[in-house]
């Protein structure tokens, strides 16, 4: 499975359980999204948990889509985890951790394209988003540390 997996880690000034309510909340995630590519919640915005489903507004360069995902992997405050139609997830890893005698989380985010359907994973591949993520993850537990520390959470 590690072979199919790109991630990308951050430690954050903030507890597992502040950072865990904005990766919950998917109309939050175009406010944390590095690539730049997710626009807007698509219908309601509802907290998630285990076999959510919620739909975003996407743009790649400046075409625009329509995504849905399902969330497979759920475990309050430490593990989200959602997958798109192809089967690949983007999962979300919370471990709290101390900083300077304060509490803080590492924060893990992943693309795992182990879990696709068959011919999928070779086209992501193809494609070269293994070589493309880390530099976007890493944009995005940036703005996901700025958004959660200007949220007073450190």
């Amino acid at each position: 499975m590690a072979d199919n997996v790109v991630s990308v880690s951050r430690v954050i000034k903030a507890s597992p359980e502040e950072i865990f309510d904005v990766l919950a909340e998917p109309a939050r995630h175009s406010e944390i999204d590095g690539s730049g590519m997710v626009q807007s919640i698509r219908g309601e915005s509802k907290r998630l948990a285990l076999g959510s489903k919620f739909g975003m507004d996407m743009k790649m360069g400046p075409l625009p889509y329509r995504i849905s995902n399902t969330v497979k992997e759920f475990e309050e405050n430490r593990l989200v985890a959602w997958a798109h139609f192809g089967g690949h997830r983007w999962r979300y890893e919370l471990e709290p951790v101390e900083v300077d005698g304060k509490t803080a989380t590492n924060v893990t985010e992943s693309f795992d394209w182990s879990t696709c359907a068959p011919g999928v994973g070779k086209g992501i591949e193809l494609a070269g988003y293994p070589k493309k993520h880390p530099a976007n993850m890493e944009a995005t537990l940036e703005r996901l540390a700025a958004v959660v520390e200007a949220d007073g959470s450190s």
